[in-house]
């Protein structure tokens, strides 16, 4: 028979075997793996790799043979709990199975005056009466022969209590999360230390589950949890809205879009709805969505601002909420190639005007939403850090940005050596967003060279000596996001206008509605477009405007 071999300095009783390649560690667990092998001339053990391998002494077979019984106790213990274990869980499972198979005799009968359906978001003022919610499964928990549930309708949160006899029903035994159901009972105002939605409970006598969702394998929270993959995440889109950050963002953003709208009628401006097919650019030529519009070329609109422009001599100032597409192959976190557009447009107006504008629109807008409790409530709970901006915003030109960029080491990222900003360059995005950063306050920057911009910004009047001709255009930089609006002062010379159109290469003929604005009665005017998607990331704190749109397309990605 084979010695069976022990190593204290390099063996293992882990892995070990008993062989001279892999020797066990210690005597006890020999004969632990080995209890029918008891003369000492079956083991041989060393103190040390570099030793010779002898048979143990009497006291030290003595001392193990201890270990070894010690440890065959320790695994009869074991196996008894575990077989304790085993049985517990079949008594368990048989009593499971007995408990549903009872549960499918109890059968809850409907009251006939049951009270009409109630919103969640309604009930404060009926507590201590009977009430009847829709809803859908949010937040599941048993506890001994109570089942909380805490149901969603969009409008709020409402914890249900269900226990006795409601809680027996085979509906409530197998309930999941994600289910469709329908509550009904007495709505109290919770117990003095306990907390819940709205400060009361419904207490149930009669439920019913109307729309079940899977359980096992294919449960919600199998599905998707805040650990998904970002893709799997924008694939199930439709199931991260159910999310209480996900949906309290889309709220804000309702909130937001009804204050702007208020900012903005208060301010004389007119809502005007421009078409989205057009058969014009706006923005470049590069960036336009094309496709065939009954034989015709046409695309989708990069901005409304051109029709906005021709609403001023009938409507006065006006404004528009609308969709616009950008085919910018961008796949940063303030890019999409679909976002909603908030542009206004404004006649007579001066430059400082324009900026006067936004500042007030911002402001007030974000005074609304702060005087509203439950846009109030919304933006600390998404973003605790909230501080209203400061006025006036920080007005810094073009040319003083490059200097300010330069003196705190900010790179463009060009290709010479020391990477400085000079004028005449575009400001890259990280560039503009580090500044803003570190300023840490809303930032007007103005003043843009014209080969940057659109060819219907008007320009500034040039200065002795400048070789860079400037223009009357503006971006608003806010913390975190960077632009997030974008504005100018339009060229009101018909002359000037066609010039503009040569110098880009533009055919003016499509464009002839546009051009007869300077025809009959021109006016200075200008005005802006600001990204919702960017602002609310700004207001909410998010990380991309990706969670800011219902369902964000982006370079790849046009589903669900």
């Amino acid at each position: 028979m084979a010695p069976i071999y022990i190593d204290e300095a390099v063996g293992s009783d882990t892995t070990g075997n008993g062989t001279i390649e892999a020797p066990y560690q210690s005597l006890g667990v020999a004969l632990f793996n080995h209890p029918t092998t008891t003369t000492p001339a079956s083991f041989l053990i060393r103190k040390d790799a570099a030793g010779t391998y002898e048979e143990p002494t009497q006291s030290s077979l003595k001392k193990a043979k201890k270990t070894a019984d010690g440890l065959e106790k320790k695994k009869k213990k074991a196996e008894e709990l575990a077989e304790r274990e085993a049985k517990e869980k079949g008594d368990e499972k048989e009593r499971r199975e007995k408990v549903l198979v009872e549960s499918r005799k109890i059968v809850l009968e409907e009251d006939g005056t049951l009270p009409k359906p109630t919103k969640i978001g309604y009930l404060e003022s009926l507590r201590s009466k009977r009430v009847r919610v829709f809803g859908w499964v949010h937040r599941l928990r048993q506890q001994k022969d109570i089942i909380f549930i805490v149901v969603r309708d969009g409008t709020g949160y409402l914890q249900t209590v269900l226990s006795g006899r409601v809680a027996q029903t085979y509906e409530a035994l197998t309930l999941t999360l994600e289910s469709s159901v329908e509550v009904v009972g007495t709505l109290q105002t919770v117990p003095e230390g306990k907390t819940a939605p709205g400060g009361h409970e419904l207490v149930v006598d009669y439920w019913r589950v109307v729309g079940p969702a899977p359980g096992a394998e294919d449960a919600f929270t199998n599905r998707l949890n805040e650990k998904s993959d970002p893709s799997i995440q924008a694939d199930l889109r439709h199931l991260v809205l159910r999310g209480e950050t996900a949906s309290s963002v889309l709220r804000l953003r309702a909130a937001l879009l009804i204050a702007f709208r208020d900012s903005l009628t208060a301010q004389s401006l007119i809502e005007v709805t421009p078409p989205c097919l057009v058969q014009t650019q706006v923005e470049g030529g590069a960036t336009l969505f094309k496709l065939d519009y009954y034989g015709q070329p046409a695309f989708l609109t990069q901005s409304s601002q051109l029709y906005l422009e021709t609403c001023l001599p009938s409507l006065g100032d006006v404004f528009c909420v609308q969709e616009s597409f950008r085919a910018e192959n961008s796949h940063t976190r303030r890019h999409l190639s679909e976002y909603t557009h908030l542009e206004a447009e404004l006649a007579f107006i001066t430059f400082t005007d324009l900026m006067d504008h936004i500042e007030e629109i911002i402001c007030n807008t974000v005074s609304i939403l702060l005087a509203n409790p439950t846009s109030a409530s919304l933006i600390k709970s998404l973003n605790p850090n909230f501080i209203t901006p400061s006025r006036p915003f920080l007005r810094l030109s073009y040319v003083d940005a490059i200097k300010w960029l330069n003196a705190h080491g900010i790179k463009h990222p060009k290709e010479d050596a020391e990477g400085n900003h000079e004028v005449g360059d575009d400001i890259a995005e990280a560039a503009e967003r580090q500044m803003t950063d570190i300023i840490g306050t809303p930032v007007f920057l103005y003043g843009f060279p014209a080969e940057l911009k659109a060819f219907y910004m008007k320009k500034m009047p040039q200065g002795e000596g400048e070789t860079t001709v400037f223009t009357e255009s503006c971006d608003l930089l806010m913390p975190n996001v960077g632009e997030i609006v974008g504005g100018s002062m339009r060229i009101a010379d018909m002359e000037e206008l066609l010039a503009a159109y040569k110098r880009e290469g533009i055919d003016p003929e499509p464009y002839y509605w546009f051009t007869d604005q300077r025809k009959y009665g021109t006016c200075e005017h200008g005005g802006y477009g600001l990204g919702v998607e960017r602002f609310l990331a700004w207001l909410a704190n998010r990380y991309t405007v990706r969670e800011c749109s219902l369902y964000p397309r982006w370079p790849g990605r046009a589903t669900p």
